[in-house]
């Protein structure tokens, strides 16, 4: 399928749903391609979303279409995105953002922007990347705050089944390793990885799934994986599930 049909068949399926009309207006299209795992949420009652990553509200506004009483505590370093996300969601009280990142350490450290802001990282932006997703090449280096996520949420916060989301190109690891007193808290986690190094030093898929299933979260299913010209894969969004609740 084309790219362009692609477009249009997310955009229609934007459309249909009158709470994401709020994303378009301010220019964020919801993460329709995530439909399937959220309304697998749904079915669960799933309560609380922790969005890291959250970069304009394009997952949030998913999740809020699809999960309209869950409570989203978001999390997004860079200026620009945090600013639309907060326009998109202002009179939204049960979804709320804050602007740094999430790692293993509380720090000021340097994110490579991306022409493409959502494909921006706190590690160096790889050949491998620019390559199989032009337009994501570094277009600058931003000082960000970073706070442990442990530091910032507590177990109290999170309310009922809870999903974990982590979007932050090839950071993954270390965002875990700063939540990992909060992971018991959560029954699915949702992290998108890669099988090939788009970013310098990134963990792949294989270590991330070892290090979550030590902690008891079994990876459930594979979403949006995406392929070279030769038909290996490149990245995908992973499910993981708690056991009690597969």
């Amino acid at each position: 399928m084309s790219v362009l049909l692609l477009r249009i068949r997310k955009f229609w399926s934007i459309l249909l749903h009158k709470r994401c009309w709020r994303g378009l207006w301010h220019g964020v299209a919801a993460s329709m391609e995530h439909r399937q795992v959220l309304q697998h949420l749904a079915s669960v009652h799933c309560r609380t979303v922790v969005d890291i990553g959250a970069n304009r509200g394009q997952f949030a506004l998913a999740v809020h279409t699809f999960l309209p009483d869950a409570t989203v505590l978001a999390f997004e370093p860079l200026g620009g995105p945090a600013s639309k996300f907060r326009r998109v969601f202002e009179s939204v009280k049960q979804v709320r953002l804050q602007q740094f990142a999430i790692g293993a350490s509380a720090c000021v450290a340097d994110i490579h922007v991306s022409h493409s802001d959502d494909s921006s990282s706190l590690l160096p932006i790889g050949d491998l990347q620019q390559k199989h997703f032009p337009g994501t090449a570094e277009a600058g280096v931003e000082k960000v705050n970073m706070k442990c996520l442990s530091d910032v949420v507590r177990g109290t916060d999170i309310l009922g089944t809870a999903l974990l989301k982590i979007d932050v190109q090839g950071y993954e690891m270390e965002v875990l390793r700063g939540s990992v007193n909060l992971l018991p808290h959560f029954a699915y986690a949702y992290v998108e990885c890669s099988f090939v190094e788009l970013y310098q030093g990134q963990p792949l898929a294989d270590e991330v799934i070892a290090f979550l299933r030590e902690h008891g979260l079994r990876l459930g299913g594979a979403h949006n994986l995406s392929y070279d010209s030769d038909g290996s894969a490149l990245q995908g969004d992973f499910l993981f599930v708690r056991a009690q609740h597969r």
